[in-house]
């Protein structure tokens, strides 16, 4: 007994999550939630979210190949949608919370300004002298395959970079699939939650597919030993090693500053997008925390206080993120419309030719190739962190921590801003 007490599910200990969960399940199905506003959506989502996320980190094929938590949070919440499991007033609750109430842009601006104003600035500037020629190689040769594999296909190659393609090197969800779907709503025909519902099925295979690419790049290092540094990117000669990052101290005020600069930042990106429209203020946002960082412009306590508010909200906020994405934009109708052999191939494709281009550009500016192919090609296609964590850990290569977050922070946020980029110059119609 005591030993299930002390039981942790999430943040929560096993007695106090049943509390929350009971309270919430009679809540939901005496239609007593409505009316409570964000934080009836909020605790609503959360809760169902830790459940799910549980679920998938104890399922054993879902928990090694298709991202664990996040993949039945996702879906689960989707089906939970699909099947009218909520009366009708908690669902448009669950929508409120996520659309009228913006959770989703609440949780982005934290990510975007704690990740990019919270990295080292030499590393910054440093890792765009020489890293990210192989992340833009994987990026040309993701959409150069997909795309030929899509219009080979029938599904066009257009439809192909944009929903297959773009998605799966955009880094995960909140920060890469939800912003690209808001993009692609302003400039082209179909709404975001239509977009999304295409683009999540191949985010979450082309996590699946990094995870298991990563094992047989870790096999062909055995088979290879001068390929790979075996957790080295380059060798020991080379100068380009990122920093640790030191957390600062938790500090309440801080964190509370930090969310009113997250806001600030968000509204610098809207003030910027009233001048040039056609980017997504997301993708302003996101270089407007650059060019803070890099000119210094952002003074250290402004960066530790964001990176403070981040590491909350991504310890406590993830599972109703995931939950209230899966429920509110990802339509079951569309996945089960469109995912087919042939979107398998697409997303197959888009890793084969990331995972090759960063390969041999890898060695073309003196990295070894196959850690180089798994920090800029695999870990642009996982989900983000918890990608990162379950690639890096089919590799073997730990170490390489550093570099993946450099590819799911600062690469993801290159997409969004390509997304905005490639959405006039080739969407339209779609």
């Amino acid at each position: 007994m005591n030993k299930l007490k002390d039981y942790k599910i999430d943040i929560f200990t096993l007695p106090y999550y049943i509390f929350a969960l009971v309270v919430v399940l009679v809540g939901t199905f005496l239609d007593r939630v409505p009316g409570l506003g964000f934080c009836g959506g909020f605790a609503l989502c959360t809760i169902f979210g830790i459940l799910l996320c549980w679920i998938g980190d104890h399922l054993p094929i879902v928990r090694s190949y298709l991202g664990g938590g996040a993949f039945v949070a996702l879906f689960g919440g989707a089906l939970i949608a699909y099947f009218n499991v909520f009366p009708e007033k908690t669902g448009t609750l669950v929508t409120d919370f996520v659309k009228s109430y913006d959770y989703l842009g609440f949780f982005v601006s934290a990510l975007i300004c704690g990740s990019i104003l919270a990295m080292d600035r030499d590393l910054l500037i440093r890792a765009g002298v020489r890293y990210f020629i192989p992340v833009f190689a994987g990026i040309i040769g993701a959409f150069l395959f997909t795309g030929v594999v899509a219009q080979i296909g029938g599904f066009g190659w257009r439809e192909g970079i944009l929903f297959i393609a773009t998605p799966i090197m955009g880094g995960g969800t909140a920060a890469g699939a939800v912003p690209m779907s808001a993009t692609y709503e302003a400039g082209l025909s179909q709404s975001a939650d239509y977009y999304l519902s295409i683009m999540m099925p191949a985010v979450v295979l082309g996590n699946a597919a990094a995870i298991v690419f990563a094992g047989l790049l870790n096999s062909l290092g055995k088979k290879f030993p001068k390929w790979t540094g075996n957790g080295k990117i380059m060798p020991a000669h080379g100068s380009f090693q990122p920093k640790e990052i030191v957390e600062p101290e938790i500090d309440l005020v801080g964190m509370g500053r930090g969310f009113v600069f997250a806001g600030c930042f968000f509204i610098i990106g809207r003030i910027i997008q009233n001048f040039i429209p056609s980017i997504h203020y997301y993708a302003w946002t996101i270089i407007a925390a650059a060019v803070a960082n890099i000119f210094k412009l952002a003074p250290q306590q402004m960066k530790d206080d964001c990176r403070q508010w981040y590491n909350f909200l991504t310890k406590f906020c993830v599972p109703a993120v995931l939950f209230s994405i899966g429920y509110v934009y990802t339509n079951m109708s569309v996945i089960i419309e469109n995912f087919n052999g042939l979107y398998l191939a697409m997303v197959l494709a888009t890793l084969l030719g990331c995972t090759i281009f960063t390969l041999i550009v890898s060695k073309l500016v003196g990295f070894y190739p196959i850690d180089g192919a798994i920090t800029s090609g695999l870990c642009m296609a996982n989900m983000g962190g918890s990608g990162d964590v379950a690639t890096l850990g089919a590799a073997e290569r730990m170490e390489l921590m550093p570099f993946a977050q450099i590819s799911s922070r600062i690469g993801g946020a290159i997409i969004i801003i390509l997304a905005s980029i490639l959405c006039p110059l080739i969407g339209k119609g779609l």
